[in-house]
């Protein structure tokens, strides 16, 4: 039985790193996860973690019942300093372990369902349509996240949760101030803002039933001494106002700019519109807007591949690198948006970016069909887009384990 690099060990890789490419992991990410699927970094607070590069060991890791996702025990590692607030810990539906995880997420299976999301498709391929149409009426340039991008994701999920679209300055504004913060105490103002405003939107609802929305069917089902408390309520509503929009808006971007970047298979994609689901997995597995596919911490000695992963210590699954795990991907590096059609063993719905397990994605339906939709309105409508500023000029986000860029100018 191996022993674990010590903790306090001054070499350890300093995660996390930024990259230098939109849609590639951090040159120092590759090098270490040459070097083996599983790896000890160090932290920003000088703890170490275990991080997961290889695929097969992070699903037999996520889908582990040793493995825990309860933000609120004290073991649990916080990856970056604004994830030590303590809204944070923990947020609904990714922060529990069972039984609350799987009454929430059964609480909520309806709405995410395949079948509902197909229901919503016309409706948001109507939107993308319409925003188009505003872009072209302005003429170029257009500020492709502001225009496009982020206004999808924003009127889809606050139409599903029935938070009003009005106050989407207020909530995407927030929800950047939380996921970018750079301190604990900036993230949980930011937090706190957001617990504020749906804490008053859930009161009205209680004092107005009847009313469209996630949130109004679980208003009647809030029971003090049940399954569903009111705090559990306002954390789902903040986990899926976060987690609904932010993240997709800039998987939108970023798979604009990973296409325009390689032409050719943009044309491939638009000489055949039937590849369009296997080019949007192709996208997730390459560009990981998330770059972790969960974080846990075991509660029993875990033994994997020759390493002991010890009861307390803090594991990290890094989607851009398991999706990248060559025994997994062949030539992972390439972007190719048919990897996943035809009879291909390596299909890219094997990624990780929607995670693994029982904590797997709960909107991975709805973020899909958002992102077929916006790249094939967006390309049908526009062919000749192109970005209106060089590829290295892009204002990126930094910093963490959400990448994207601030803004996205494009012209045609």
């Amino acid at each position: 039985m191996t022993t674990p690099i010590p903790a306090e060990d001054e070499r350890l890789f300093a995660y996390p790193q930024d990259r230098s490419c939109p849609w590639q992991p951090s040159p120092g990410y590759r090098e270490l996860g040459e070097g083996g699927p599983l790896h000890r970094v160090g932290l920003w607070d000088g703890k170490s973690i275990w991080m997961v590069t290889g695929h097969a060991q992070a699903r037999r890791l996520l889908a582990d019942p040793r493995m825990s996702a309860d933000r609120s025990r004290d073991d649990f590692p916080a990856v970056l300093p604004r994830l030590d607030a303590p809204i944070f810990k923990p947020i609904a539906i990714i922060g529990f372990d069972p039984p609350v995880h799987d009454i929430h997420r059964r609480l909520l299976a309806p709405d995410f369902s395949l079948k509902q999301v197909r229901a919503l498709r016309g409706s948001v391929e109507e939107l993308a349509g319409r925003l188009v149409d505003d872009i072209l009426r302005k003429g170029p340039p257009a500020e492709l996240i502001e225009d496009y991008a982020l206004p999808i994701p924003s009127m889809v999920i606050s139409e599903l949760l029935g938070v009003p679209y009005d106050d989407h300055a207020f909530f995407e504004a927030m929800t950047v101030g939380l996921l970018q913060a750079k301190s604990a105490r900036d993230a949980e103002a930011a937090g706190q803002a957001l617990w504020d405003y749906l804490d008053k939107l859930i009161t009205v609802k209680e004092r107005e039933p009847g009313g469209e929305g996630v949130l109004s069917r679980l208003v009647g089902q809030v029971d003090e001494d049940g399954d569903l408390t009111r705090e559990d309520l306002v954390r789902i509503a903040l986990a899926l106002l976060i987690g609904g929009h932010d993240t997709t808006s800039q998987m939108i971007a970023l798979g604009v700019v990973t296409l325009l970047e390689h032409p050719d298979q943009l044309a491939a994609l638009r000489a055949d519109p039937g590849v369009l689901p296997a080019a949007v997995d192709e996208l997730l597995r390459m560009v990981s807007v998330t770059d972790v596919s969960g974080v846990r911490v075991a509660t029993e000695d875990i033994e994997i591949d020759g390493h002991v992963i010890r009861a307390g210590e803090g594991v990290l699954v890094s989607s851009s690198m398991t999706n990248r795990d060559p025994e997994a991907f062949p030539d992972p590096y390439r972007f190719d948006v048919r990897r996943a059609g035809g009879h291909n063993v390596a299909s890219g719905r094997h990624h990780l970016t929607f995670g693994f397990g029982i904590h797997q994605c709960l909107g991975q339906n709805l973020a899909r069909m958002e992102l077929e939709v916006a790249f094939a309105v967006l390309f049908d409508r526009i062919p000749e887009l192109r970005l209106a500023v060089p590829l290295d000029r892009l204002p990126t986000r930094s910093g963490g384990t959400m990448q994207g860029v601030h803004t996205l100018p494009v012209e045609w």
